[in-house]
């Protein structure tokens, strides 16, 4: 069996998940809204074009999780899949994964977003393996900081490598889709790596290499 690799933002979504949330966040007046729209979509735009520092964007994103409770943060990511992240859910996503499932391969979602906001995703879309950045979990707490080492960029490829050790997995026939430059070092690993409706400097990179180039949305 193929491993099966997506990227989740604006790959399976038609949006970023992380993005999303802090607008959440904001709209709901659960964090100061001018502070964290002014920071949300400065991050944002340094994610686009590959200048962003995660470790500084974590201590910011993850900070929500650290200062409520697990109960309200339950509460509220029930209510943010309903309004946020429902509606943007692609058809032809879901296609693209039920004709991998038909094949036999192996799924995975491979995301810098943290698991917190994005395990629900991966259940809603069937997809049981998830490798997300993880926040640290204290006491069944959240403490605001990362654990271990954040799935993105390279990361995703040193956690995608720890995870075939851990389950006597390869790249024989692998796939991974992805719409960002961010994730070229992990396409690059793969046996057919695909850009999903790529931004501009995935299009030019995977043009030059003779990737595919595909688009899921309507």
């Amino acid at each position: 069996m193929a491993l099966a690799i997506f990227d989740l933002d604006n790959t399976l979504l038609a949006d970023d998940s992380d993005y999303l949330w802090g607008v959440y966040l904001a709209e709901k007046g659960i964090v100061d809204r001018d502070y964290y729209e002014r920071e949300n979509d400065r991050f944002y735009q340094e994610y686009k074009e590959g200048r962003l520092d995660i470790f500084e964007f974590l201590r910011f994103s993850l900070r929500p999780l650290k200062e409520n409770s697990q109960a309200q943060l339950q509460q509220w990511r029930t209510e943010f899949m309903a309004e946020k992240i429902e509606p943007i859910l692609l058809p032809k996503a879901k296609t693209l994964i039920a004709e991998h499932k038909a094949k036999g391969d192996t799924l995975m979602i491979i995301t810098a977003t943290n698991a917190f906001v994005t395990s629900p995703i991966a259940t809603a879309l069937g997809i049981t393996h998830l490798i997300a950045t993880d926040p640290e979990v204290v006491n069944g707490e959240y403490t605001g900081e990362v654990a271990g080492t954040p799935s993105f960029q390279g990361g995703k490829v040193a956690r995608l490598n720890q995870w075939m050790a851990d389950n006597n997995a390869d790249l024989a026939g692998s796939f991974f889709y992805s719409d960002s430059h961010n994730d070229i070092p992990l396409l690059e690993k793969v046996e057919n790596p695909v850009a999903v409706d790529p931004d501009e400097a995935l299009r030019e990179h995977a043009t030059t290499q003779g990737w595919p180039i595909i688009s899921l949305r309507d």
